[in-house]
């Protein structure tokens, strides 16, 4: 892995040496979560990840890219896992606010854009409406990233109803955190609970979890440990080359959003 690029933290600069920054410098926040994960991940996992993959972006960019990394959103938007202990979740009303909070912060430093590292499944309804505010309070570029839509990988080796029914606590969480932050995974409680969207899929149903019909769940309606997935088959070499593909895509969207002149957006 290169040496990540030197780019300063929001928190770490002068009021005047962040008015100073050029105004095509792109501001990026990690949108994470505090939430059960398990017997086997600690309740940082969302957060470790989304924190992870930008790191491993910064390793892909050229030092000349004008970037700034705001303080990350820790607590995210986790009513569906409310029943563990542990989970720290934001109304979705007060999410929205913190996320345009940030947003105006950003525009009154006279800077256009934003690009938002999300890692939790549940933020991604505040964060939609979020951006579409900021959008029309500031006209200014509101990228949204969930990593979770970077894949599978084409040759990830997963059974297929691992990729589909694994939402939470399965292999891919499980081996990005192995990768990321091994001395969090707690490997003798690794398991592999089966979510009732899987018996549902069998019975040939089209409603379930996720897809064309999906229903609203709790954590519990998915599995009484509120898991799923297999979390054996969350190696370390998969781990590798999972936040090594996310990093290389979310670097790619960072430099996109720099060159992208903000009129174009809605083409004017």
């Amino acid at each position: 892995m290169s040496e990540p690029t030197a780019c300063p933290r929001w928190q770490d600069l002068t009021s005047r040496e962040l008015s100073s920054l050029p105004s095509e410098t792109v501001a990026v926040m990690v949108v994470g979560a505090i939430e059960q994960h398990g017997a086997h991940l600690p309740l940082s996992t969302d957060l470790d990840i989304g924190e992870g993959l930008l790191e491993e972006a910064l390793t892909h960019l050229p030092k000349t890219l004008p970037l700034v990394i705001l303080p990350p959103m820790a607590v995210g938007a986790s009513d569906e896992h409310l029943s563990f202990p542990g989970t720290l979740s934001l109304p979705p009303e007060l999410a929205i606010a913190t996320l345009e909070a940030h947003g105006d912060a950003v525009a009154r430093a006279g800077l256009e854009r934003l690009v938002l590292i999300n890692s939790h499944g549940g933020n991604k309804a505040v964060m939609d409406l979020a951006a579409l505010r900021l959008r029309r309070r500031h006209g200014m570029l509101v990228v949204k990233v969930h990593y979770t839509r970077m894949l599978p990988l084409p040759d990830d080796g997963l059974p297929a109803e691992e990729l589909r029914h694994g939402l939470h606590g399965g292999a891919l969480e499980t081996a990005m955190m192995r990768h990321l932050a091994p001395h969090r995974v707690r490997l003798d409680q690794l398991d592999h609970p089966c979510s009732r969207g899987e018996a549902m899929a069998e019975e040939g149903l089209l409603l379930g979890p996720e897809g064309e019909a999906a229903f609203a769940w709790l954590a519990e309606d998915l599995h009484p440990a509120g898991v799923v997935g297999n979390a054996h088959l969350g190696t370390v070499e998969l781990g590798k080359r999972l936040v090594t593909h996310c990093g290389k895509r979310i670097a790619r969207i960072l430099q996109e959003t720099q060159r992208r002149e903000i009129g174009d957006t809605l083409g004017r």
